[in-house]
């Protein structure tokens, strides 16, 4: 009986090894917002690449989230990088064209071993659709190599080996500020 059952949980810590690294992607803290409201991305960034530290976070902004403004973060230097935005949106009355499209945390030092978190804050534009998702690709680079966590996963498929973070959107809350 003892033997058996070292057996299975040996087994299971196999299970458990193998699928840890479904887990390992980067990842948003709060996965959905609503349309139209402020949304704090804090993407989580578990691991480095094979073993090696991560040196530099770069993050796409996805069409929609407005206004975007990176948290700085001790020891990194922010990189911000503007442009036209694909469509103008309203944000408090006003027309908004332009913004962050990219942002880039360079010059750390996060070991293989550590955990850490990479925060920016903007909108999500009142235009977006509810019930649809966006999704901000990273690509983190290590001392030796990188990861890409660009990929968009597509309905109806398996998941991605190296999803980009998803937003999914959901109606506003009512309310009559």
């Amino acid at each position: 009986m003892i033997r058996t059952l070292s057996r299975l949980a040996a087994a299971g810590a196999v299970i458990v090894a193998c699928a840890t690294p479904a887990f390992a992607h980067v990842t948003l803290e709060v996965g959905e917002a609503a349309v139209g409201s402020p949304y704090k991305a804090v993407l989580r960034l578990p691991h480095g690449c094979s073993g090696n530290a991560t040196t530099s976070v770069t993050v796409k902004l996805p069409e929609g989230f407005i206004s975007a403004k990176p948290m700085p973060k001790a020891g990194w230097t922010l990189d911000i990088k503007k442009g036209a935005y694909g469509a103008t949106y309203k944000l408090y009355g006003a027309d908004v064209k332009d913004g962050a499209l990219e942002i880039t945390w360079s010059g750390g030092n996060l070991p293989d071993d550590q955990y850490d978190e990479f925060v920016l804050r903007g909108t999500v534009a009142a235009e977006l659709k509810p019930d649809t998702s966006i999704f901000f690709p990273v690509i983190q680079k290590c001392t030796t190599g990188e990861e890409d966590w660009i990929d968009i996963p597509v309905d109806g498929q398996a998941e991605p080996d190296t999803p980009a973070p998803g937003l999914k959107l959901v109606a506003p809350t009512g309310g009559d500020d």
